[in-house]
């Protein structure tokens, strides 16, 4: 799903980059090499069932609920340290967005949710309102969402920070050229040390980038430290940087193909749409005859 919508609460204000960035970050996601016929592409906001289900589901959850995300208060906090006051002027979509995003995740009765850890939260939350619909209207509608953790529960941040994030400005993209890659590794932040170590409390940016290289070569992070043995800072930097270039070179090869074919990648969001439609409004029939609505 590439959700408009959601990024609209942060960018309401320039809606061009977030209609630009749908298509970029399809293109992304493409370039992975999904077998197309079993992966199904589309756009949060053509699909009116998700806006429906968040309305339905935002009287089933308390504003104090959402407020306790830990999620919700790091993003917050996250604005105010580069706002300033202005953070404090956080909008009523960013404050609900958990809500829309277990609408996201519900509204195909979807029982497995891949994701990192730092969304646990959410998937949580998801748990709380499909229990909550269930009880309210004598129903078994939804399953309770189980979350799967990815290999690297949350991908740490190229300046020391726990995750990357485009909001950060701390991660490297697929769509970032070789010599782009080579110049952010060579500005990641780093400790005081000479030797390279993964000790993520006491040394978290040396031990940020030994993950990154752990992961782009297949291995533990254990393993990493041993490969890379008495070599400084700077020749680790070198060598990260020439692993996650290997690493996205030929995914960045099928990114350059799909970016020259935008009318194809619209087709396969357009495939998309007509299959996401028919899956949610045989979910919406059921949400609103529990709930005493289907007029």
């Amino acid at each position: 799903m590439a959700a408009d919508v959601q990024t609209l609460t942060d960018h309401f204000d320039n809606p061009q980059k977030v209609r630009d960035n749908v298509l970029e970050a399809t293109i992304d996601m493409l370039s992975m090499n999904f077998d197309l016929d079993s992966t199904t592409f589309f756009i949060q906001s053509q699909i009116p069932a998700i806006a429906e289900l968040t309305v339905f589901f935002s009287n089933l959850v308390s504003l104090n609920r959402v407020l306790r995300n830990p999620t919700v208060k790091t993003e917050i906090d996250q604005k105010k340290a580069i706002f300033g006051e202005h953070g404090e002027s956080v909008n009523f979509g960013f404050v609900g967005y958990p809500v829309s995003q277990a609408a996201d995740i519900l509204f195909l009765r979807a029982n497995i949710v891949p994701t990192g850890d730092d969304q646990a939260p959410m998937i949580e939350l998801s748990r709380d309102i499909a229990e909550k619909f269930n009880s309210v209207y004598s129903t078994e509608l939804f399953q309770l969402p189980e979350i799967r953790l990815t290999k690297v529960t949350r991908l740490p941040g190229l300046d020391g920070n726990a995750k990357m994030s485009k909001s950060l400005n701390n991660a490297i993209y697929i769509s970032d050229s070789e010599e782009e890659t080579i110049s952010k590794i060579k500005s990641a932040k780093t400790d005081s040390g000479s030797t390279l170590e993964f000790d993520p409390i006491n040394r978290p940016d040396i031990s940020n980038l030994v993950t990154l290289f752990a992961l782009v070569n297949d291995i533990d992070e254990a393993t990493a430290v041993k490969d890379l043995v008495g070599i400084g800072y700077g020749t680790f930097k070198v060598k990260l940087a020439a692993s996650i270039n290997d690493h996205f070179r030929l995914i960045r090869e099928r990114r350059q193909e799909w970016s020259s074919k935008p009318d194809k990648v619209k087709e396969v969001l357009e495939i998309g749409r007509q299959r996401t439609l028919v899956r949610a409004e045989a979910t919406m029939q059921l949400v609103r005859a529990a709930m005493k609505i289907d007029y």
